[in-house]
This record gives structure tokens, C-alpha cells and sequence, in this order.
């Protein structure tokens, strides 16, 4: 093992290495002009348990978050999703922010406590849950907007491929609904382009993320490179088969081909180099890897630590995901940009510009010859944000969580977003430029109702007690006159 003022030379080397790397290629950075194929699709997404709130209302179990939320231990700071931005007495709002987007789907969850309380269908079946998701899902096709349900958000089956033969055998002939895979995926770009090692760990990279998980499901094994590596790997510990489960022949003609549509999310990129060290870890994912991810300081950040905004990297993994597995329909699920807690202003300029450079980056990779059949915008609203609580806020809609009844206010990039979708791309510069410079214009008024909203609060706190106690003493004071009134008369 390397001494540690070794590794840290080495970092210093690599960081300067990534303020060297090329800034992509001319045809990156120009702005691509032109809208999407007729019929495409565009929605935003949200999960039962980051909105919903109701946490134990009507039946619901808890969930392993609530449990984790309840601790008590600090896990998630002073925060819970308990109501959360209270979406599960909010439906037709909610609906009405949606068809103020124009949107033509909505990605959403269900939560399972809510459907089985106790996680076994023989123990009990709430029937108030399954009244809810199917009112829930009549309300979007009444207003026109295709319900996309997630089964599990965060928290991922014993692999998937059971519940899409389950709905192939039994339900396709009669509902005609497709069944998918989402998987979330960063882009790993090499550090050096013309290194073989560098290359090589940024293939693992993206074997390691998606290829992990959607291999089996195309190809029906895990990728090679996964196999090979943690094979190895094992091997050194003196372990006398691979820590990577093997597939037997009859799981792997189960599990292949059981996607009608690859599902992808996706937000950032990473710039990914060979690491040349031993870890000082044991065993585990991350360092199965035998690579080092790093970031260019020049990439704009985000609200989220972790986020910088790499729009190439977003056509890039599309593209690598149509020739890995076979052109398969592509339905973009999740991509977005948060801010934080604090940053409350409407004028999101920064999303806009986040939307504007990835759609553009999916639309040349539609120009590629790649099928992405739709695009969902992450999120609807602010919401809980899992270990983060409330500080990030990835919402078109900030929603004040200090007001009990969790008012929405719709930021700059609502306008935006409403106008991509109207024009279904990008016609001109001119008409582009607009769209910004009117989005702009209209969250300022936005801006200004969030700052009388405390004013008007208070104000009408003190109408409904000052008003009711100034009327009480004006009645009193009144018959007290009129009393010695009389008296002096008589």
C-alpha cells in the first residue's frame, strides 16, 4: 500500500489532469435548433412518499422511511415526510398544476404500506389505498395525461422480471399497457481520451451503474466486466466463488427480454481515471471498481452537492445505451436540478438553463438515430428530498412547508418548460430567447406574493381575533351607554 502522501500527489496530478481535459467538441457546445418527432412525449415525475404525506391516515402501514424518519437518531435532520407536501389531500391541485404545465404524462408511485400495511397481501389489502391510486389515475386520463407508474421508488424488487411476465401472461391482452425498467445512470467520460486504462474504467463505470442491471435484462447475464473484476477480485480474498452471484440457464432465459422500454434517469456526469492505489476499504461496490471519479471545477453546480450541470455527458449515455442493448425504446424518467433550502427566489434562471442544454443534448441524440420516445422532467414539486430532508428542492412548484395547508407558487422554469413543450422543441434563437426573457419577467409578481404571504398570514390572524374582540367591546360599550342612558332618563 502506497503511502498517503503519495495518494495525495497522485490526486493532485489527476485534478490537474480533469482542469487539462477537453471542454468537448465544437459540435457540443453549439445549440441545435429543431423540434422532436411528432408524438412525443413530455411529463414531469414525483413518488408516493417524498409528496404524499398521510403517512399513517386511512389504513397506511409504515414504510421502511417512516421507521428510518422516526428513529430519533438524526439520521435525517429534524425532518420527516409525515406530511410532506400533503399530495394525498391535494389530488385536483396537483392536477391543476399539471395541465398548467401542458404536460401529456406524470411519473408517479405507488406506495406499497398504503396498499399492504403490512407488507403480506394474505394478512390484509387496503382497500381505501387501491381507491386512491384508482381515482387517483382516472383524474389524469379524464385531464388527458398518461399515468407512467412506478412500483417501487427507492426501493428495488428481487429483480423485475416476475412482474413483467406476471402482466404479460395476465393483463396485456386486455389493458395494452407496456412494462419497463428505470434505472438512473451518471455518464463516465475518460479523463485522458487517448489512455487505454482510462477508457477501460470508464466502460467499468457505466457497466458497474447501469449495465448492472440492465445487462441481465437484455442480455440475460451480468456484463462481462463485472464478472471478470469482482471474479478476480474474490479470488484474492480466498473466497472460492465470485461475490457476484452467477445466473443459472433457466433465470437467465427468464430474466432476457422482459423490458418493453428502457427506462432512464439521469442528471450528471463524472470524469472517470484508472486508480492507481490499493483501496484502503474492504470489499464493496465502490471498489470493486478500481477507479477514481472526479469533476472538472469549471462545470456549473447545482443546489445538490453531488450535481454540476455536463449536458454532453446526458447524449453521450443515451447513445451508449442504444448500441449496448440493441435500440430498445427509451423513456427519458428522471432528469433535473435541485436548489437549496434558502435560495427561495422564483427566478430559477439556472434551471432553465440546466432544461434547456440537457433537452437540447436528448435532442441531438435523437438526431443520432436514438429512440427516446419521451422526456419527464424531475420533479413537480419541492418535496422531501430522502436523506436530505427539505434542502434541496428539485420543484417547478415551490411549496411553502411553513404554512399548513402547503401552498404552491409556480418558478420561472414552469414558463419555460410550457414553452418547449408547446413548440415541441427548439424553432429558432429568437423564439428560445423569448421564452427565457418571459419566464424571467413573470417570477418576479411570483416573488412578490411569497413575500406578502407572511403579511397577509398575520393579517388575517389578527382580523380573525382583533375583528371578532374589537365588535365584542363595541356591543359592550354600546349597552353600556344605552344602560346609562335609561338611568339618567329615569
Amino acid at each position: 500500500m502506497k503511502p498517503v502522501w503519495v495518494i495525495i500527489l497522485g490526486w493532485i496530478a489527476l485534478v490537474l489532469r480533469v482542469g487539462a481535459a477537453r471542454r468537448g467538441t465544437p459540435e457540443e457546445a453549439a445549440f441545435y435548433y429543431g423540434t422532436f418527432p411528432p408524438g412525443f412525449s413530455w411529463g414531469v415525475g414525483s413518488s408516493a412518499y417524498q409528496t404524499e404525506g398521510a403517512w399513517d391516515q386511512d389504513g397506511k402501514g409504515p414504510s421502511i422511511w417512516d421507521a428510518f424518519t422516526h428513529g430519533g437518531k438524526g439520521q435525517v435532520p429534524a425532518d420527516t415526510a409525515d406530511a410532506a407536501c400533503d399530495s394525498y389531500y391535494k389530488v385536483q391541485e396537483d392536477i391543476a398544476l399539471l395541465k398548467e404545465l401542458q404536460v401529456s404524462h406524470y411519473r408517479f408511485s405507488l406506495s406499497w404500506p398504503r396498499l399492504l400495511p403490512t407488507g403480506v397481501r394474505d394478512e390484509q389489502v387496503n382497500k381505501r389505498g387501491i381507491e386512491f391510486y384508482s381515482d387517483f389515475i382516472d383524474a389524469l386520463l379524464e385531464s388527458n395525461i398518461t399515468p407512467i407508474v412506478t412500483l417501487h421508488h427507492w426501493d428495488l424488487p428481487q429483480a423485475h422480471a416476475q412482474a413483467w411476465h406476471s402482466y404479460n401472461n395476465t393483463w396485456r391482452s386486455k389493458q395494452q399497457g407496456q412494462v419497463g425498467i428505470s434505472l438512473n445512470c451518471d455518464w463516465g467520460e475518460p479523463v485522458d481520451t487517448n489512455s487505454p486504462d482510462d477508457i477501460e474504467a470508464a466502460e467499468r463505470y457505466l457497466q458497474f451503474c447501469l449495465g448492472w442491471f440492465a445487462n441481465p435484462i437484455y442480455a440475460g447475464d451480468y456484463p462481462q466486466v463485472m464478472k471478470d473484476h469482482i471474479g478476480m477480485k474474490s479470488a484474492k480474498q480466498g473466497l472460492e466463488t465470485s461475490r457476484l452471484p452467477a445466473f443459472s440457464l433457466q433465470e437467465k432465459s427468464y430474466l432476457k427480454g422482459t423490458s418493453d422500454f428502457l427506462g432512464l434517469g439521469h442528471f450528471t456526469t463524472r470524469y472517470i481515471t484508472q486508480r492507481k492505489y490499493s483501496s484502503l476499504q474492504g470489499p464493496s461496490y465502490q471498489n470493486d471498481r478500481d477507479l477514481v471519479e472526479l469533476v472538472d471545477p469549471n462545470w456549473p453546480e447545482m443546489g445538490s452537492s453531488w450535481l454540476y450541470s455536463v449536458p454532453w455527458g446526458f447524449r453521450r449515455l443515451l447513445n451508449f445505451a442504444q448500441t449496448q442493448y440493441g435500440d430498445p425504446p427509451i423513456l427519458v424518467t428522471e432528469n433535473g436540478a435541485s436548489q437549496k433550502l434558502h435560495c427561495t427566489q422564483f427566478c430559477d434562471e439556472w434551471r432553465i438553463q440546466y432544461l434547456k442544454g440537457y433537452i437540447n443534448e436528448m435532442l441531438k441524440a435523437i438526431k443520432d438515430g436514438v429512440n427516446i420516445r419521451g422526456y419527464t422532467s424531475w420533479s413537480l414539486l419541492d418535496k422531501f428530498e430522502w436523506e436530505k430532508g427539505y434542502a434541496d428542492r428539485y420543484g417547478f412548484y415551490y411549496v411553502d412547508f411553513s404554512v399548513r395547508h402547503k401552498p404552491r407558487y409556480p418558478k420561472a422554469s414552469v414558463q419555460y418548460y410550457k414553452e418547449i413543450i408547446t413548440a415541441n422543441g427548439f424553432p429558432n434563437p429568437r423564439e428560445v430567447e423569448s421564452w427565457r426573457l418571459q419566464a424571467l419577467e413573470t417570477c418576479s409578481i411570483n416573488n412578490q406574493m411569497l413575500a406578502t404571504e407572511p403579511l397577509l398570514r398575520h393579517m388575517h390572524v389578527a382580523s380573525e381575533i382583533v375583528v371578532p374582540t374589537v365588535c365584542a367591546l363595541s356591543i359592550l360599550i354600546a349597552a353600556l351607554l344605552l344602560t346609562l342612558l335609561f338611568r339618567s332618563c329615569s
